[in-house]
This record gives C-alpha cells, structure tokens and sequence, in this order.
C-alpha cells in the first residue's frame, strides 16, 4: 500500500492537525473540504471557477455517474477528468448512501445491492468489484468501497448485519483491487460502519484499522441523528480509528460539524449544503447565514460579506443579490455558489492557520460563537 497522506502538525491542544494528500492530481492541504459535483460537475460554476478559489478536489457520484452519462461514454472520453475539465482530483462515493435513500427501489444481499433507476425504473446490480470497476473508469482519485448506510433507529442486529455486510464487501473490493494491478490508478478508502452502538462501531474501526486501504472513512453520520448523537459517535470513533492515515467524514457541510470534526483530528468532509442553499438564496457570513429573498436587503449597498474576494462581494450589492433571487434569476444562484465556496475554502484557510498557531479551539470557540450569535 502506497502512503499518500503526512501530519505536518498537531495542534497541542485538541486532536485538530494539518496535513498533505498526495494524491495522482497533486497535493491537497487538510483539514478540507471538498464542494459536491454530484453529476460531474459543481451545480452553477465553471470548473475554472473553482480552482481560481482554490480548491484541488472535488467530489463526484457514482451512483448518478453510471447511469447518467454512463460508462459507455465516460470510457470513450477517458474518464471524468477530460470529459469535464477538470484538472485536479476527483473523489467519487460509493453509491451506497444514493442507493440507501431510494428505499423501496433497492434490495441489499451479501452478493450486493439490486436496485431500480430513479430515472426509468430500470433495474441494475452494484456489487463491491462492480463499484471498483465504475470508479476506475471515472478515474477517481479517491474512490470510496460499497457499504451498507444505516438510518439511526434500527435495532443491534440489524446493525451488527449491515456492518458485516459491509465488511465482506470491503475485502472483496480490496481484493478485486489488488487484481486490477496498475489499471486501477486511485486510491481505494474504505467506510467504517457500525450505526449508533458503541461495540459495533469499536469493532468496524478496528477490523478497517487492519486493511490495506491507504485512506478510511468514518461512515453513518449525518444521517438524522442528533447533533449530541453526532457529537458522541464521532468522537468514539475516531479515537479509534487510526491516525496514520487521512480520516474522512462524509456528509457535513454546517461549520459546527466541520469545526466538531476538525476538533477530532478529521482530515476532510464534504456536502452539498452550500452549493444547494446558495441556489436557493442562502449565503454563509461569519455573522451567520444570510437570507437573500429578505426585505432588509432591498436597498442594502454593501457586499455581502466586507473582505470576501468571490464576484458577487467585489461586484455586486445587497440589494441587486436580493433582485436577482427575488426575481429567480439564474446569475442569482450562480453569483450565491461562488461565494459560498468561496466562504468555506476561506474558512478552511483560517482553520489550518489556527492549528499552525496551537489555537484551534479558541478559534472554534469565538467562530461559532459569532456566527450562531451565542
């Protein structure tokens, strides 16, 4: 297994550490987080766009990949990174939390997942080596094993079931990996299961401890338990989890469970909540989240942040964002994304330089104490 990840520092206060990827499309700096390109592509923005803020790594889906625009043309373009332009590194997830959520249109087996298109209803089966094959063809960077994603109220042995599911396929996927040779040229992480019981998630974060996998993700969360749950679990789980490699929670985009996860010595996370609030006329500040479609903002001169770079902040008012989304206008939801992604790589840039400076959990502390106005 080839080592991709380094700590360049330990905060010496909490578990928060900076870090490098090493990764086929070039280095990433952690703690990071990664904005969603669910369908190839970062809803309202040109790729360029999003490495002029400064992001090298961008996250995609598999699930949504194979069946739009599928594998036929994916492999005739050589892969996502030509077919969209996109010159640095590609994440790509399982599938399991997309085929989790179609509920009734899916059937999980040891042999793997049997589930129907939302798009036509037709039928299709995901197996561990099938989800390899996929993310080689996308020429993921980082491709994520199948899992099997739990809602937090099911029983113990459901739970203990899911995870050994979960386990098998992970070896299986590992092993058919190991049978690719050179022709799979990503990094395989796997997920760590477990749900909402501490015996469960203490024996999948040890069983993945010992796998040859160069990254681990910590799974189940974020997936509508409770913020104490959240809080609780992670903190378990990743005290076990080992730290000698990039540890990475899926899912989280809201700066208390970004700064919780930091605070734990986790590497990267991702979520669509702010390319998907932006569209909808929601934009982060550090005095919280601003609600565009407000009248306050009708004759609002000012940016919507003082010292943000993004184009609406250097470009444009308050008022004329207020206009825009009002009125439904495209460039509204495409001038909101900009700045939120711009607003997280910034505060992903404090973040690392608090940890430089062995102050991470002041700066939590103050940070969220202003933005959620406690």
């Amino acid at each position: 297994m080839q080592k991709i990840f380094s700590v360049t520092h330990n905060d010496v206060n909490s578990n928060a550490r900076l870090g490098v990827l090493s990764l086929p499309h070039g280095e990433v700096q952690t703690p990071a987080f990664m904005p969603v390109g669910t369908n190839g592509t970062v809803k309202g923005m040109y790729h360029e766009n999003v490495e002029k803020i400064g992001y090298k790594l961008i996250l995609g889906n598999t699930y949504h990949l194979y069946l739009r625009p599928g594998l036929e043309v994916l492999e005739q373009f050589g892969g996502l990174h030509s077919f969209s332009h996109w010159d640095h590194n590609l994440l790509t997830d399982s599938g399991g939390f997309q085929v989790f959520s179609l509920s009734g249109l899916r059937k999980i087996s040891e042999k793997g997942v049997a589930f129907q298109s939302h798009i036509d209803g037709s039928k299709h089966i995901f197996t561990p080596e099938k989800v390899v094959d996929i993310q080689k063809i996308i020429g993921s960077d980082i491709a994520m094993c199948l899992d099997v994603c739990t809602p937090p109220d099911i029983d113990h042995r459901a739970a203990k079931e899911a995870m050994h599911i979960t386990h098998n396929w992970a070896q299986r996927a590992l092993n058919h990996r190991e049978q690719l040779g050179e022709e799979f040229r990503g990094n395989l992480f796997g997920i760590v299961q477990g749900n909402f019981f501490q015996d469960l998630r203490k024996e999948s974060a040890e069983f993945f401890n010992t796998m040859d996998f160069p990254g681990i993700a910590i799974g189940g969360l974020s997936v509508g338990e409770t913020s104490d749950q959240f809080k609780e679990f992670l903190s378990f789980t990743a005290d076990i989890v080992t730290k000698d490699k990039p540890r990475y929670v899926m899912g989280i985009g809201s700066p208390d469970y970004i700064l919780e996860a930091v605070e734990n010595g986790i590497d990267m996370f991702d979520c669509v909540l702010a390319t998907r609030m932006a569209r909808n006329g929601a934009v982060f500040t550090d005095d919280g989240i601003v609600t565009l479609k407000k009248a306050i903002h009708k004759f609002d001169a000012g940016p919507l942040e003082t010292g943000c770079t993004c184009t609406a902040c250097t470009q444009y008012s308050r008022a004329y964002m207020h206009h825009m989304i009002k009125t439904g206008e495209m460039l509204g939801g495409m001038l909101a994304t900009e700045h939120n992604l711009t607003y997280f790589y910034r505060l992903m840039e404090k973040v690392r330089q608090a940890i430089a400076e062995n102050r991470f959990s002041s700066f939590k502390r103050d940070y969220l104490a202003r933005f959620y106005g406690k």
